[in-house]
């Protein structure tokens, strides 16, 4: 599985589906730290990340990056603070 990892000169995200993080079972462990919109997750790269690869990882998921850079502050920053729920945010 390929997921998209954006980076600013502050900090990272990692952009997973929401769904997955549900059929894996961390949904309601990602942090405020994180945000979302609409089916995507983007997990901050110090814990929430890692917490998603761990789980991963243990269902035989092999998980591999593309990095997206950009010098700005990231549009990221601006989207809704991640909560686990039922519905999608936009």
């Amino acid at each position: 599985m390929k997921l998209n990892f954006y980076t600013d000169s502050g900090h990272g995200w990692l952009a997973v589906k929401r769904d997955l993080l549900v059929t894996l079972g961390i949904a309601d462990k990602i942090s405020t730290y994180s945000y979302q919109r609409g089916e995507t997750a983007y997990l901050e790269e110090d814990c929430d990340a890692s917490e998603f690869l761990s789980a991963a990882r243990q269902a035989g998921l092999d998980v591999q990056f593309t990095d997206r850079h950009t010098n700005g502050r990231h549009p990221i920053r601006s989207y809704a603070t991640y909560r686990h729920t039922t519905t999608a945010i936009k």
